[in-house]
């Protein structure tokens, strides 16, 4: 029968072999080379086009702000075209408004007599039997227009009665038509007065037009 072996306890434990680390992975340079330039490319990139994108936000609100600007400054420049075109017309139908008194008023300065020989011409013709027929007028021209209406009356078939009166009240030129049932005036301050009215109403018309083409746009 075979013995058993003894443990002679003759090893040293303090001398035993620690075992050896795994060696630590190493990246070889040129691989953290490539890997450091594609990060920068990348971050390049993307700052590129972050820069790219503020950029475009801001041209389109600098855009938009001057867009703004110049449709604002576009419509006063507009409306004061409109306010220069609308006085500039106004001042022009005045200016010939005055030019026409002035020369309304030399012209009959001249020849007070014209305007009451047309009225007294156009009267007769319309007045064959009325007995009689009363022309005032200034009495400057009395005589004269007595002349012109004894004229009109061996021409239009009148044979009622002529009664010319001389009226101080009345304007040179101006003058009054009677009879027994009707009249007429020649009154040249109220045909002023009736110009102005639509010259008035003429340029009103046109500022209204002006404002209503304004809205509309």
């Amino acid at each position: 029968m075979a013995q058993p072996a003894r443990f002679t306890f003759d090893l040293d434990l303090g001398k035993r072999t620690k075992p050896t680390a795994p060696p630590e992975p190493t990246m070889p340079e040129r691989l953290v080379a490539e890997l450091l330039a594609q990060a920068r490319e990348q971050a390049y990139a993307e700052g590129v086009a972050a820069g790219e994108r503020n950029a475009t936000s801001v041209a389109a609100q600098t855009l938009a702000a001057a867009a703004g600007t110049l449709a604002t400054q576009s419509a006063e420049m507009a409306a004061a075209l409109d306010d220069a075109t609308s006085q500039a017309q106004r001042e022009a139908v005045e200016l010939a408004a005055s030019i026409g008194r002035k020369l309304a008023l030399h012209l009959l300065a001249r020849y007070p007599t014209v305007e009451l020989d047309a009225l007294i011409a156009e009267c007769m013709q319309s007045l064959g039997g009325v007995p009689h027929l009363v022309v005032r007028c200034h009495p400057n021209i009395a005589d004269a227009i007595r002349d012109i209406a004894t004229a009109h009356m061996h021409t239009s078939g009148f044979s009622g009665r002529l009664v010319v009166m001389g009226d101080p009240d009345l304007r040179l030129g101006d003058g009054r038509l009677e009879w027994v049932d009707g009249g007429l005036v020649r009154d040249i301050g109220a045909i002023a007065k009736d110009i102005d009215l639509k010259i008035s109403a003429y340029l009103a018309a046109r500022g209204a037009e002006a404002k209503q083409q304004e809205s509309d746009q």
